[in-house]
């Protein structure tokens, strides 16, 4: 059984890993067997991690908002580990404000980098598995704000709500190529985006209403990453993974 979730051979590209999630889910990658690819704006900001990791590891700068940058890193991949066929499209960013207060400026940094940065990133990731004859995989990693909302982050519940539904337009167009397409979609998960949030009461009031009544942790998100990523979800494509502890279910 511990077969069908190796990832032995594979060429994996993990976008925003200097962050609490995108490193996480580098090391899983890596110890299932991917050569792996940590991508941060700046790479010495995963310099030390990929090194951990060791030979099979590189970090690479990246900006999922500039197409160049794009091709630079996937060409840096290619070069090393040959044509990135699993990819991991973690890179995002928040704006915390009420929606009266929330500027044209905050939706567009917001929307470039999480939705816009999404789409460019699995268009270059899947136009080279295809160029390549390679089938691949590609992780979206949405958001359960892509189905329902919380209070002052109306540009980031929006552009998770955009990326769920890219990820199944993706996943039925790229079929053909062998290419499959899912969206993972954490709850609360403690992170530097929202720390502060849940510190606060407001935070915790939240909390409360999680059936688990405890946040996420980036261990939660392990074996969902893995099943997505690894054959052993071959027969998955377009699909939506919500790992929250059942808070979009609860209406309590």
């Amino acid at each position: 059984m511990s077969d069908a979730f190796s990832l032995a051979g594979r060429v994996a590209l993990v976008t925003g890993a200097s962050g609490g999630l995108g490193r996480h889910f580098a090391r899983v990658l890596h110890g299932a067997g991917a050569c792996v690819t940590l991508a941060a704006r700046r790479a010495e900001s995963v310099a030390a991690d990929a090194a951990a990791l060791g030979d099979r590891a590189m970090p690479v700068a990246l900006d999922v908002t500039q197409a160049a940058s794009i091709a630079a890193a996937l060409d840096a991949v290619e070069a090393r580990f040959g044509t990135c066929d699993l990819l991991v499209n973690n890179a995002g960013i928040a704006a915390t404000k009420p929606f009266l207060d929330h500027a044209a400026e905050d939706w567009d940094r917001v929307m470039a980098v999480d939705l816009r940065g999404a789409f460019l990133m699995g268009q270059a990731a899947a136009r080279r598995m295809v160029a390549a004859g390679k089938p691949g995989v590609i992780v979206n990693i949405a958001s359960i704000l892509g189905a329902r909302v919380i209070p002052a982050v109306a540009g980031y519940s929006a552009a998770k709500a955009g990326l769920v539904h890219l990820t199944r337009q993706m996943a039925v167009e790229l079929a053909r190529h062998r290419i499959r397409v899912n969206a993972l979609a954490p709850g609360y998960v403690t992170t530097d985006i929202n720390r502060d949030f849940f510190a606060s009461e407001a935070g915790q009031a939240v909390v409360k209403r999680i059936p688990q009544r405890r946040l996420g942790t980036v261990e939660d998100l392990t074996g969902p990453l893995l099943l997505l990523a690894s054959e052993a979800g071959a027969h998955m494509t377009g699909s939506v993974v919500t790992v929250d502890g059942g808070h979009s279910i609860n209406s309590l």
